[in-house]
Formats: C-alpha cells, structure tokens, sequence
C-alpha cells in the first residue's frame, strides 16, 4: 500500500469516528436539555429547581445561587452558539432566570456578597465566605447582556467582577472569612482558575475589556502554574500563597478534575496569547499529568481525590467517580487534540468518552447520574442538587458538539489528499 493511500485511509477512518461522536455527542446535548427544560423551571417564582430525582421529581426547593447563575449562563450560551437552540422559551426562561438573580442573589444591597442558598421564593438561607456564587453571577449576567443587549446586565456584570477581584487580590475581608493564628495562608487552585475563566468570559468579542483584564488573566494563569509542584510530577490543589508545597494532608490533595479543567482554562489562555511554549507545558502538565495518576487502572475512571503520596486520603468520597471531572476530561482532551494535533491526546478523549457515555448517563430518564462508586456503579440516583445543576454536562456536551464540528471541516472530504485509481488498487 502506498504511503499516500495510507494518509488517505487514516484521515477517512478519522473522521467517520469523529462524525460518529459528533452525532452522539448532539443527540446527547438535546436529552439532557430537555430534561432540564421540562423539570427545572419555577414558573411561579422565576429561577430553577436543580434538587431533582431520577425522572426530575423536585425533592427539595432551595435555590443554590451558583447553580442559579451557571443556568442563567448554560441557556444563554445555547442561545447564542448553536441555532437549534435559539427558541423564546429558552430565552425567556434565562431572562427570568436573570431577573431572580437580580432580585434576590446579594444578601444586603447595595453591597456585593451574595447568599449560597436561598428559599424558593428568594430568601437568604446561607452564606458562604468564598467568591464562587459572585463568580457564576457575573457569568449570568455577562451571558444575559450578550444575547439580549441590555446594558444592565452588562453594568452589572462588571461591577461584580471588580468586586470580585478586589476581594480576592486586595481584601478578602468583606467575604467574612476571619484570619486565625493557626491557619496556614495557602491559596486553592479553585479560586484563579475561576478568574480566568472570567477574564474569558468577559474579554470574549470585546478588546476594551480584554485589554483591562490583560493583566489579571496573566496574574491568575501564573497563580495556577505554581501548583505544578515536585519537581513538575504533580499537580497540589493546594499551595502556600507564595507557592510553596504546604505539609501535611492540605499539601498533598489532588483533584485531577480541577486540574483537567484549569488545563483547557490555561490552554485557551496560551492561545489567546500565542504562546506555544505555555501550551506545550499545560498539555504535558495539567492534561497528560493528572489523567495518569487519576485514572483508575482496575475499574476506569478518574478518581476524585488523590493523595499525592499514596497515602488514604481523608475525604470519604475520594475513590468515587462524579459527572464533571470526566466532562472536564473530555473537554481537555478534545481540546489538546484540536490545538495540537497530537493523536495520543484524540485516543485519551475516546477512552474517557467512552467511559463517560456508558457509566454516567441515563437513557430511560435523560441526563447524567452524578455519583458513582470505584467499580462505576450508580450510587446517588439524583440528577440534580447543591453541586449538580444544568452546566457541566450540557456545556461539556455543547463544547464537544463545536470543536468536532471544527474538527471535521478540516477533514472534509474536498480536504482529503487526491488518490487516483491505480494508487487505490496500490499493494
């Protein structure tokens, strides 16, 4: 067989696989909208539901600020990007979705700390001392002034964002979080990660302000790389504020999900800059890296928790396998492979695809179980609570859905390299 007939006979096996994924992965995005789209929405009160049982039955009706705003987000971003999902009612439903986030979200107007969990009909229940809610709460309304033009939302938007980056680079006081004598000064992944996704966010189709967050985005990507530790062997969810390896069992936590998500956050950040020595590093570092020490060998999966020394981790749930460190992974990988080009990168998608499809999702009720055990076995039915909302799955899926469109164009068939007939009938 010729060479030439043999790059020819690759890319079509290629991308009849990527097509096949590409029609899974719309088939899978359009159940799990429609799960949430029938079972979520407060018709009465405005907002969501994300408390739902197996085939949606609402079990508790608290509202979860972030979850709140990650919907508000997830409906608008549909709107935006794909067509199909272009409908008033999606729209509609997002906008009131908005409009309770601005009623009821901040726990004492005019100032910016918003409540954790709120009653149905939008009454503080709890506040947690983090940025998280603020952070989702801005990605809502960023997202609401970009599919509806109203500048309010977009004002909103970004006065929460300067709040948000004052707390966490200036004062963390206003967050209520106390400075104790005994408490080590580390500074969790979580939190720059989170920032540079909302310097994406906000900086996306508008040079003025991607301009003025320039320099937190390059602040917040260097904040993240000071978690690669051990001499480049390990990720540390958990790092001293001047980057440091702290001790004991704080040091050595592992999250191989967030270190897959912060990977495509920094790789988009690398792109954007044209930097591809910084993309090669996060390739290496926060997708090849934490994928084989996570993965686990005897049942598939990405483990939850790791101890960077093998040692028991402490947190009950660790050897479990949850929804969105394997969305994440998809997302990464899928990612890596569309920069890259690296076919070892494509492979890693397909296994955790693969994985992902056949343990998590529901094909009675619609959408994804959110907890498994070690051996992949479904151990809370619910589809949705406190942590699990419409956004990781649906934007994991929609993600997916975009790049293996993207992907597939660059091997259409008018794209594949000629092969005449002798080379065809070439041994």
């Amino acid at each position: 067989m010729s060479g030439r007939l043999r790059v020819w006979q690759d890319m079509e096996k290629e991308r009849e696989a990527l097509q096949t994924w590409k029609q899974r992965v719309e088939q899978e995005l359009d159940r799990v909208m429609a799960f949430w789209m029938e079972h979520s929405h407060d018709q009465e009160h405005g907002g969501f539901f994300t408390c739902l049982g197996r085939d949606g039955q609402v079990y508790d009706d608290l509202k979860y600020v972030w979850l709140q705003g990650r919907q508000v987000w997830m409906y608008c971003r549909l709107y935006r990007k794909l067509e199909r999902f272009r409908s008033p009612a999606l729209l509609d439903s997002a906008k009131a979705g908005g409009e309770f986030l601005l009623r009821y979200a901040r726990v004492a107007p005019p100032g910016k700390k918003c409540a954790f969990v709120l009653t149905r009909d939008g009454r503080p229940v709890k506040v947690q001392r983090t940025v998280f809610s603020e952070c989702f709460y801005t990605m809502a309304m960023n997202e609401l002034w970009r599919v509806t033009g109203e500048a309010r939302y977009q004002k909103e938007a970004v006065e929460m964002m300067d709040q948000i980056v004052y707390w966490v680079r200036e004062d963390p006081l206003g967050l209520g979080r106390p400075r104790l004598p005994g408490a080590p000064a580390s500074e969790s992944m979580a939190v720059p990660m989170m920032l540079l996704n909302l310097v994406d966010q906000l900086g996306e189709a508008d040079e003025e302000l991607a301009g003025n967050y320039a320099e937190l985005g390059d602040w917040c990507a260097r904040r993240i790389l000071q978690h690669v530790q051990r001499d480049g062997q390990a990720v540390l969810e958990n790092v001293s504020e001047d980057g440091e390896e702290l001790s004991g069992c704080l040091g050595r936590h592992q999250n191989p999900g967030h270190a897959l998500e912060a990977g495509w956050f920094l790789l988009r950040h690398a792109i954007r800059k044209g930097d591809p020595k910084l993309r090669a590093h996060v390739i290496s570092k926060f997708l090849l890296l934490p994928f084989r020490s996570g993965w686990d060998p005897d049942h598939g999966g990405l483990f939850y928790f790791q101890d960077a020394d093998g040692l028991c981790p402490t947190q009950l749930e660790w050897a479990m396998k949850l929804w969105w460190p394997h969305s994440e992974a998809m997302i990464a990988f899928l990612m890596g492979y569309s920069d890259s080009g690296d076919p070892a990168l494509l492979r890693l998608f397909y296994q955790v695809a693969e994985y992902t499809f056949r343990q998590f999702r529901d094909p009675e009720y619609g959408e994804w179980f959110g907890y498994l055990n070690q051996e992949g076995k479904v151990a809370l039915t619910i589809k949705g609570g406190p942590f699990k909302g419409c956004f990781h799955v649906p934007r994991c899926l929609a993600m997916c859905e975009e790049m293996l469109g993207a992907l597939l164009s660059r091997l259409a068939p008018g794209s594949l390299p000629a092969v005449s007939p002798a080379q065809q009938g070439a041994k």
